[in-house]
């Protein structure tokens, strides 16, 4: 049911710099590396990472090598941990390769085409945005991004890698009216700290709000929005300097942004055998395609399974009260529409290519190009309830 009078709804990303994302980036590049020569591999590959030093560890069952040293080294310097002054450097910190393989005891129930593991998987999609996304995730997203191109490009050169947003919005009766509040903790070089050495100068704010914020929030936004800008004071010390940081702990920022129920499981560093992450991916486009569809202004689609079984254990939808004909009859119509199994998942997506990297920062969902963003099964759906 949509939720009447005014309320408040936050949701928070964070930079390709924070560690935690580093260490997603690691494994799923890691994983594409493997898949471009071995589409047939296992793996589940976790990163740690903490002061000059990235731990690599996981199964992972296949037949080619890749270097994963090299790898880890390459997505820290692309970040941008190439400088001692961000207290980190992808040449000089120290790669640790504890990887082992996969238990034989999946495999027997994966190779004929079970689920990798038992487990429930969350969809969701909302009208509130173009990508079907919950509004304050994709402005939080959309600041760090530009915040990103700036820092990039010199037009920020003070910025370091490390920053998070968060982005909170005013709803009336359901719908988003106004940007409320906006904070942004960047990483940044100390030149830019005023004479007291504890804050970062009005100017700079000025700058990173002109160029990362504004551009991104300023149809929303009004005179009463406050904008804090490293409301601490200052940022210098960032990234695994700072904070450790650990593969697959940023799950509410891949996803919603905290507007729904979460799955079981994290994504980053996993092949597609494991519906921790292929079978979020079948949950969002089955989500986006009943909204996209006009026969839910939002809906929120589980999917659970059995280790080594093929079919789901359990599958719903819940439109919240917005759908225009019945939850019970989107389930059944979703169950004919879209594969379910795991083998089916993996080849309607064509799942097992080298496309992760690329979701390892700023979500996995509401991007263009990715094959379970596509709103190809509107027609069949609005055909079928009919």
């Amino acid at each position: 049911m949509i939720r009447k009078g005014k309320f408040y709804f936050t949701s928070e990303s964070v930079s390709k710099g924070h560690p935690d994302k580093v260490c997603d980036q690691i494994s799923d590049a890691i994983l594409d590396e493997i898949l471009s020569k071995d589409k047939t591999a296992r793996v589940a590959c976790e990163t740690y990472i903490t002061r000059g030093l990235v731990i690599v560890g996981g199964e992972i069952t296949t037949r080619t090598w890749v270097d994963v040293e090299q790898i880890a080294r390459n997505v820290i310097k692309d970040i941008g941990y190439t400088d001692s002054k961000f207290g980190f450097n992808g040449d000089t910190c120290a790669v640790v390769n504890v990887i082992g393989k996969q238990s034989p005891d999946i495999s027997q129930g994966v190779d004929v085409g079970g689920a990798g593991d038992q487990g429930l998987m969350v969809g969701y999609a909302v009208n509130e945005t173009l990508e079907y996304m919950p509004l304050p995730l994709v402005l939080a997203n959309d600041i760090l991004k530009n915040l990103e191109k700036a820092r990039k490009t010199k037009t920020l050169p003070y910025v370091g890698p490390d920053a998070k947003s968060q982005v909170t919005v005013e709803y009336v009766d359901g719908k988003p009216m106004r940007v409320d509040t906006i904070v942004l903790s960047t990483q940044h070089t100390e030149d830019i700290l005023d004479k007291t050495g504890n804050k970062i100068t009005e100017k700079s704010k000025k700058e990173i709000e002109a160029v990362a914020i504004l551009p991104a929030v300023k149809k929303w936004i009004d005179k009463d929005t406050k904008i804090y800008i490293n409301p601490t004071g200052k940022f210098v010390i960032g990234g695994p300097q700072s904070d450790t940081g650990l593969t697959g702990r940023k799950i509410i920022v891949d996803t919603y942004g905290g507007r729904c129920p979460h799955g079981g499981g994290a994504f980053s560093g996993k092949d597609p055998t494991k519906v921790d992450r292929s079978a979020a991916y079948m949950a969002r486009y089955i989500a986006k395609n009943i909204v996209a569809a006009k026969l839910a202004s939002e809906c929120t689609v589980q999917i659970a399974y059995a280790i080594g079984r093929d079919e789901p254990v359990g599958f719903y939808v819940d439109t919240d009260g917005t759908g225009t004909v019945a939850d019970e009859k989107l389930a059944a119509v979703a169950r004919k529409i879209f594969p379910l199994t795991p083998r089916g998942i993996i080849e309607h997506f064509k799942l097992r290519s080298p496309i992760y990297l690329q979701t390892a920062a700023y979500g996995h969902f509401g991007r263009k190009g990715l094959p379970w963003e596509t709103t190809d099964k509107v027609s069949a759906l609005q055909k079928a309830v009919k």
